[in-house]
Parts: structure tokens; C-alpha cells; sequence
């Protein structure tokens, strides 16, 4: 094994996708082989490299689910395919361009994520050149979407214009994305047909990774920038956040933040979700160093034998802070100065029609779950296309996997309502407050990962809370809910006001305590909760909330007062 990981670890032997990183070659590995070949799909080491292109191989698991008595056990897989959009910026002829993507090779859905970007599920092995040779052709990537390197860098999307802090924001955010790409060539020999180096030594210059080195970063790595005003992008949860410090609407520099992941295994008690915590201040000239900084000290002490504690939290959360910040002086080309201790004050959903500032607007619809689809009469993925055809406009992606539609005149607004309702698609003053707040994974069918449904179980629980809401006149409160189909946290379950986390076949483990803000961790209540008892569960909850709470008080601050025990004995006594 090579030495330059033995160093990297020092106290056990390296994971095996250490050695397939270091030997693939600059990220190519035998993927041009595979791609070639009539297999219909990748061996283990074809499997983990291609996430560093933007792509997970999955399995269709209701085919598997689906399949008839007698009909042999094969496996039917496919592909994932994620673009990298910083802070989820996209032209008109970029999102159509995505839409026709989805037509000719996906299943002709788009998923919003919730790190601002889009997913196309179910591409087969055949159409995944095509389709990552398209989202390049519309000036997309899907470079460093996933894999073991920074993913896609969040940003808060609002294109607010009478300041200056939101576009300094997003080009920072551009900039970040940039600076901490791969910098190999094999993507685009790959995907985009370079030309392959004759010479291997040449090739070797051409990929030398002056930030990852060889072996690349030990896990995913997650960036965002945030407002401290809108902490939509939920800062908190970030491998890496820089915080605002604004003065006269312009961006002076950023706290930084390190350290925050959601991700835990069931029944791992050193593993656990985490919030970032402050560790330095940056002026805003020196923020890619920092970035960079931060980068290199997770690639050097990160764990690289065991990827369930590799993320940079288990740094932050088992050497404290005062460590971490004396090891991170040594890769700082300039002195540390403290942070300035910027906190978050709020959050917005930027939903519905909104005045940018400039005499223009923006409109926010709302999309449920993340999934432009057309189903019976209820026909999103049309309206979304016809919009982009006929208005021409930019759009702006969402943390809340949700899609705003800029720089409209005030003419544009009854076009869009009209095209929205024509559609059958619900006008964002409609749209509950528990449907704008909800998030949900994509889960089973496509995740692998997934023990429990999700984004096809929200719908349910969601329409159940809204009858008992409105039973309780309680429908004006506005709280978080989220639910994951494993412990993984994609959709940030343990920051929320309600998280609902897969557990067995329709049981989830109950988290409440959580808040809207996303500064603060819930903590669990109850498990093994069926889906269809969601709503039942919480009932003596709400109870409690509507005769109890203080004035102003939020669901989630409430659920924080009363403590663990007592909503335990509350969610008990229900069902």
C-alpha cells in the first residue's frame, strides 16, 4: 500500500476506495472501458470513480420488488446523473435544455435537490454519455457532484438587487466552486471526448491535484454561504460555511464555520449529526484561501480507514475547537483572527411574487419534494417548460428544492399564475405552510442507501398534519418537517422542527426539537413510527403547543422548552 496514504491514516489500514482513488489514473480508472463494452454496468471500481464524474449507479429496487414469480433475479440497474449549478443559478435555455435531457434519457422527471442542483434518475448505461455531454454543452458540469472532493457550493438564490450583498454572495459562492474543482483531465477525455495523453508522464502533469493530491479528500465535502438574515441554505449543516458579516449592504468578510454533517448510522454511537461551529474570521479577499485552507487540513488528518467518521465534523467534534484552530494556523497563509461571532436571525422559503429591488421581480413556486414531473392532470414539468419558452427568463434553484423565475416585469406575473393554474399546478398562496417547509429524500426506488420510503411517503404524512392542523386552527404556524429514508440525513433531518428518519419498512424514528433557523440539533422521541401514525403521534404535541406555548413561540422552540422526556412521555400516549 502506498505510503502516501499509510501517512494520511497512521492509525489503521486504509479503506479500499483509498487504493482505487490513488490508481485510477486521474479519475479514469477502466470507466472509457466500461463505457465502450456491452456490459450494463460498472464493476466496484467503475462504481466509485464515477461518482467523482456527477453519477451513481443504482438499481431499480420496484423492478426488483415488481418481479414475477419465475423470472430470474437480475438485477436491473441504472444511473443517476447530479449537475453542479453554484448556488443553483439557470438560464432559461439552461433549464429547458435540462428538461430535454430528462425527456430523451431519464425518466422523464427532474429532482431538485436540496444543495441546489438537479438529479436525473433512471438513465441506463446507454444514455449516460449523452447526458453528461449535454448538461456540458448548456455550459453545466457535472464535475465533483459527488464523490470524494467539494460538491456543489449553495448560496442564498434570492436576486435581490438594491443591495449588493446577495451578488457579492453568489459570486463568491462561483468563485469557491472553481477554485476547489478537480483539476484532471479525465472528465473531459471522458465524457467530452479529449484526446487521451500518448505520454504518461505528460498525462501525470496534466492532473497533478495541487489542492486533493493523489488520493483525493477521505469523504464528501459540502460548502455554502449564507446571509446571516437567510440562512435558507442551512449554513449549520455545511462541512464548510462562511457566514456574512454585512455592513451598508455590502459584504465585508465571513465567519467561518467547520464541521457540520448530518449523516449517522444506526447503532453507531461515535457516529452523529453535528453543527458547524466558528473557528476563524476571513475579509472577503481572503476567503478562497480559506476555503483552500480548511480543504488541505481535512485531506491530511481526515480518517481514511473508516468513510462512516471521515467527514471533517468527527475532526471538529473529537479534537474540539481549540485544536482545530491551531491546526488549521498552519495552512492559513496569514494570521487567524477569531471570528466575530455572527449568529443566524432567520429564513426565508422566497416563495410567491417578490420585488427584487431593481423594478423587477421574482416568483417562487413551489415544488414538492424537489420532483418536476407531469402526472394525470396535475402537469408541473409542462407549465415549468412553457414558462421557460415563453418568458425567456432566468431561474434560480432552491435549498427548499424549490424554483424561482427572475427578472420579471410586473406583466409577466398573471402569464405565469395562468400557465401554473392551467396545469393544475397549485399557486404558492396555497401551498400550505407544512408543504413549503417539508423536505424529502428521493429514497427508495432509486437510492440504494434507502431502508424506508420518502419523498413518496411525505405527501401522506403532510396531508394528514394539514387536517389536524386545520382541526387545531394551528395552520399559521410555520415549522420544518423532513424525512429520510436511512440515517444518512441527505435532506437535513436533525436540524428540523419535525425529522422523520428511516428505520424498518414503514417505521421511522420520530426527532423533534428542532428549529426553522437551523442552529439547533433536535433530538429523538420516539421510534419505530409507522407513517400512516405520524400525524397521531403528534397530536398530544400540538395539544400541548396550542394551550401552552409562550407568545410567538415556535413549534420548535417550544418542543426545545418542554425537553426530551416530556415529549416522550407526550408521543407515548398516543396510538
Amino acid at each position: 500500500m502506498s505510503d502516501e496514504i499509510q501517512e494520511s491514516t497512521k492509525v489503521a489500514p486504509p479503506s479500499p476506495v483509498e487504493a482505487i482513488k490513488l490508481s485510477s489514473r486521474g479519475l479514469r480508472g477502466g470507466i472509457p472501458e466500461f463505457l465502450a463494452g456491452d456490459q450494463d454496468h460498472f464493476d466496484e471500481t467503475g462504481k466509485q470513480l464515477l461518482k467523482f464524474h456527477g453519477s451513481y449507479q443504482q438499481e431499480d429496487r420496484d423492478a426488483r420488488k415488481n418481479r414475477k414469480e419465475g423470472v430470474p433475479a437480475g438485477k436491473f440497474y441504472m444511473f443517476m446523473v447530479r449537475g453542479r449549478i453554484p448556488g443553483g443559478l439557470l438560464t432559461a435555455k439552461q433549464y429547458l435544455a435540462i428538461d430535454d435531457l430528462a425527456e430523451k434519457y431519464a425518466n422523464k422527471t427532474i429532482r431538485l435537490t436540496s444543495r441546489q442542483s438537479i438529479q436525473f434518475h433512471g438513465i441506463i448505461k446507454s444514455g449516460l454519455k449523452p447526458t453528461i455531454a449535454g448538461l456540458n454543452h448548456c455550459l453545466l458540469s457535472t464535475l465533483s457532484a459527488c464523490g470524494d472532493v467539494n460538491r456543489n457550493v449553495m448560496a442564498c438564490p434570492a436576486p435581490v438587487k438594491n443591495h449588493q450583498a446577495h451578488d457579492q454572495l453568489q459570486q463568491d459562492c462561483m468563485a469557491i466552486a472553481m477554485h476547489l474543482a478537480p483539476k484532471s483531465t479525465g472528465y473531459h477525455e471522458i465524457w467530452l471526448d479529449g484526446k487521451p495523453f500518448k505520454d504518461e508522464a505528460e498525462r501525470q502533469k496534466a492532473d497533478e491535484e495541487p489542492i486533493y493530491g493523489k488520493v483525493y479528500l477521505p469523504r464528501k465535502f459540502k460548502t455554502g454561504l449564507a446571509l446571516p438574515g437567510d440562512n435558507c441554505i442551512d449554513i449549520h449543516s455545511q462541512d464548510l460555511g462562511f457566514l456574512a458579516d454585512v455592513k451598508d449592504g455590502r459584504i465585508q468578510g465571513y465567519d467561518v464555520l467547520v464541521g457540520g454533517g448530518m449523516g449517522m448510522t444506526h447503532g453507531r454511537a461515535n457516529t452523529f449529526p453535528h453543527l458547524s461551529k466558528a473557528i476563524c474570521y476571513v475579509s472577503r479577499e481572503r476567503l478562497l484561501d480559506a476555503a483552500e485552507a480548511v480543504v488541505k487540513l481535512y485531506r491530511d488528518h481526515g480518517n481514511r480507514s473508516d468513510r462512516k467518521r471521515a467527514r471533517i465534523k468527527y475532526l471538529v467534534a473529537d479534537w474540539g475547537v481549540d485544536k482545530f484552530r491551531e491546526t488549521l494556523k498552519e495552512y492559513l497563509p496569514f494570521p487567524l483572527e477569531l471570528p466575530k461571532g455572527i449568529k443566524v436571525t432567520g429564513h426565508d422559503s422566497h416563495l410567491g411574487w417578490n420585488p427584487q429591488g431593481d423594478g423587477r421581480f421574482w416568483y417562487g413556486i413551489s415544488i414538492e419534494n424537489g420532483r418536476i414531473k407531469d402526472e394525470g392532470d396535475f402537469r408541473l414539468r409542462t407549465a415549468l417548460n412553457e414558462i421557460a419558452r415563453k418568458l425567456d427568463k432566468p431561474a434560480r434553484l432552491t435549498a427548499l428544492q424549490d424554483i424561482l423565475i427572475c427578472d420579471l416585469a410586473a406583466a409577466d406575473k398573471p402569464v405565469i399564475e395562468s400557465i401554473l393554474t392551467a396545469h393544475g399546478v397549485a399557486l404558492p398562496e396555497k401551498v400550505s405552510l407544512v408543504q413549503r417547509y417539508s423536505l424529502a429524500c428521493p429514497a427508495i426506488p432509486t437510492c440504494g442507501l434507502a431502508i424506508c420510503e420518502s419523498e413518496r411517503a411525505l405527501p401522506t404524512v403532510v396531508d394528514d398534519l394539514e387536517v389536524l392542523l386545520r382541526e387545531m386552527d394551528l395552520e399559521d404556524s410555520a415549522f420544518t418537517i423532513r424525512m429520510t429514508g436511512c440515517p444518512n440525513g441527505c435532506v437535513r433531518p436533525y436540524q428540523s422542527d419535525i425529522g422523520l428518519v428511516g428505520r424498518s419498512g414503514d417505521k421511522y424514528l420520530l426527532y423533534l426539537g428542532g428549529r426553522l433557523e437551523g442552529d439547533r440539533l433536535n433530538f429523538p422521541v420516539r421510534d419505530l413510527v409507522s407513517r400512516d401514525d405520524v400525524a397521531k403521534v403528534l397530536r398530544p404535541v400540538f395539544q400541548e403547543f396550542k394551550q401552552n406555548r409562550n407568545a410567538s413561540e415556535s413549534f420548535g422552540d417550544f418542543c426545545d422548552r418542554l425537553g426530551q422526556d416530556r415529549l416522550k412521555v407526550l408521543t407515548a400516549s398516543a396510538v
